[in-house]
């Protein structure tokens, strides 16, 4: 495969893994949401916003219509048997819309950001209003 071909993938900084890392071990009892972009000119991942005690809308009205994003949820998720629950969802965000280097970057870079981030639930959208409360409990499945 010739160089021209290779998709970069971009950096992950020691202060983005420290905070991937504080985030999954957070003991808060609430949704909050980790939005990471990724900065073309340096190709790395940076912290875009942390998202406490939120909802979806909001994170929903926090992301740009023509830019991809990931969002990484920690979502409060209150069983019909009265349990609560935390899933950790991965969620790649990218606009149809978006400019086509950018979507290639975040692309190349998905799959690294999701091993760092050790994420199972991995979740694609493209259109901002699909990101529903009803859409990530569908995701989750009846449990």
């Amino acid at each position: 495969m010739s160089n021209s071909n290779r998709v970069n993938i971009c950096s992950i900084g020691e202060d983005v893994k420290k905070t991937l890392e504080q985030f999954r071990f957070r003991k808060e009892k609430d949704t909050t949401a980790l939005i990471l972009k990724v900065d073309r000119e340096k190709q790395q991942i940076l912290i875009d916003c942390v998202m406490e005690d939120t909802d979806i809308q909001d994170i929903q009205e926090a992301l740009p219509s023509h830019q991809p994003r990931y969002i990484i949820i920690s979502y409060r998720r209150n069983h019909s048997d009265g349990r609560v629950s935390f899933p950790l969802c991965f969620i790649f965000y990218t606009p149809r819309d978006s400019h086509a280097e950018l979507q290639m970057l975040y692309a190349g870079t998905k799959m690294a950001l999701q091993k760092e981030c050790s994420l199972t639930r991995s979740f694609d959208i493209r259109e901002l209003e699909e990101l529903t409360e009803e859409w990530l409990l569908e995701k989750l499945g009846n449990n």
